[in-house]
């Protein structure tokens, strides 16, 4: 089974060809970073029409560079939700047509499912059960995956997720956006030591997490101390350190907890290069395994999307409505809820 993958929650246009039985085919993602730089973040509307203007060449693209056309393929998998109603109809829009057009299915996918799943396209892969940790702009998660469908959240952040508490204080220390991604790289200029930070709900027994504190706790370290690069880089290393060690810690105690030794993480944040060193030296000492996507399957992509849709269709045994050309989409969708409820 061939299946086209359409990802447009947010700001990258992402397509791709997925063969159960060969794996990824091809892929391609278009970002609206430079777009979007200008104005310090995201604009909606922006978002929708660039996707409206890139789609359908990536298709093309996808198609050629794997030797296949449209009736190569055997169904359809689009990004659903959550993400931006006006995204997310770009994507839903144009896989329906499709299937529509080609009598083929079409199945509407979660985001959230896609980054949990993604580590399967890399190898070694995963195998199930194991313990997902999801960090990215809009989650900070950890949950237990027995299975396609069969996921049991543990916790989650009651504020900002990682990904947000970096973005945020990387504005605070002038470094523009997307900020995730450059504190990384300025807090490895960071002396360690010269500051420490909270590390929020480090003890509070449970699998929960929260950054909005850390983020306050960086405004007022800012405003005591003078203003030039080398104090900035030694805070951004202070920050990124108290983050890690709760990302860590909480992982590593679901792990315990669960009985299990596998550890999948996935998201944005996961491409992280400190939380990738700590994370897999503490699991490997205690005789546990960590998975995570190839770095350019951590940010959003059709890829992961082509596969979660492959593996759904396969689990219901390839059957799905074509009869009509409806379609929703959902800005808002609980993961384990909806699908697992």
């Amino acid at each position: 089974m061939i299946v086209l993958g359409i990802e447009t929650s947010c700001d990258e246009t992402g397509v791709a060809l997925y063969d159960n039985k060969q794996g990824l085919l091809s892929h391609a993602l278009y970002s609206q970073i430079e777009m979007h730089r200008e104005y310090g973040g995201v604009v909606p509307e922006l978002a929708s029409r660039d996707h409206i203007r890139c789609i359908v060449p990536l298709i093309r693209q996808v198609l050629v560079e794997s030797d296949c056309t449209l009736n190569t393929i055997d169904a359809i998998a689009y990004t659903q939700g959550p993400g931006l109603a006006g995204a997310l109809l770009v994507g839903a829009s144009i896989g329906a047509a499709l299937g529509f057009a080609l009598s083929i299915p079409t199945i509407g996918i979660h985001h959230l499912e896609g980054h949990v799943l993604s580590p399967l396209l890399s190898t070694p892969a995963p195998q199930f059960p194991f313990i997902a940790l999801l960090v990215s702009g809009g989650h900070t998660q950890l949950m237990r995956v027995d299975g396609i469908g069969r996921y049991q959240l543990l916790g989650e952040t009651v504020d900002d997720a990682a990904g947000e508490a970096f973005d945020k204080t990387a504005k605070l220390l002038g470094l523009g956006y997307p900020g995730g991604a450059a504190l990384s790289r300025f807090a490895e200029q960071g002396r360690p030591g010269r500051f420490k930070l909270p590390s929020p709900m480090l003890h509070s027994s449970d699998f929960n997490f929260s950054f909005s504190g850390l983020k306050t706790a960086v405004l007022t370290l800012i405003h005591q101390q003078p203003d030039d690069r080398q104090t900035y880089a030694d805070i951004a290393w202070a920050f990124q350190d108290a983050v890690i060690t709760v990302l860590v810690e909480k992982a590593l105690a679901a792990l315990a907890e669960s009985g299990l030794n596998q550890l999948v993480v996935a998201g944005g944040v996961g491409a992280n290069k400190q939380l990738r060193c700590h994370l897999t030296e503490r699991a490997e000492a205690i005789g546990a395994a960590v998975f995570y996507p190839q770095l350019e399957f951590c940010t959003d992509n059709g890829a992961m999307i082509a596969l979660a849709g492959a593996l759904r269709l396969q689990a219901a045994g390839g059957y799905r409505d074509v009869s009509t050309c409806g379609f929703t989409v959902r800005a808002r969708w609980n993961l384990v809820q909806t699908l697992c409820g």
